[in-house]
């Protein structure tokens, strides 16, 4: 588990933004790391995907790392973030845009306030 643990903590401190997930950005596979995914890639947010299918010790591993039960999961400078729900209520409040300014993510901020608008 170690060797799992050390490999998370390499690329999420090596990675400005990294996102695992079910599948991957073109093609996700669970309905939540497609929300998830759909939401950075809409808003022009570079990330790192993990496909945590293609890995069963990665797929445990991740949810030991970070003490959750769920995948996707979002990491930001190498802090978790949270999950599916987690994200989209910090995308509609708008926390998400606060944390990506913070940290010097870049995004596109109109795309932002497009998916707000939109879910109003």
């Amino acid at each position: 588990m170690t060797d799992i643990a050390d490999t998370i903590r390499e690329t999420i401190t090596q990675n400005a933004v990294v996102l695992y997930m079910k599948g991957n950005r073109e093609m996700p596979r669970c309905g939540f790391s497609s929300r998830v995914a759909g939401i950075l890639n809409y808003m022009g947010v570079p990330y790192v995907d993990i496909d945590v299918l293609a890995d069963e010790d990665l797929r445990q591993g991740i949810k030991d790392f970070a003490d959750w039960p769920t995948i996707p999961q979002l990491y930001v400078k190498g802090e978790f973030v949270g999950g599916c729900d987690i994200v989209t209520e910090m995308t509609m409040s708008g926390e998400l845009d606060a944390l990506f300014e913070a940290e010097g993510i870049e995004f596109d901020k109109a795309a932002a306030d497009k998916i707000r608008a939109a879910n109003a």
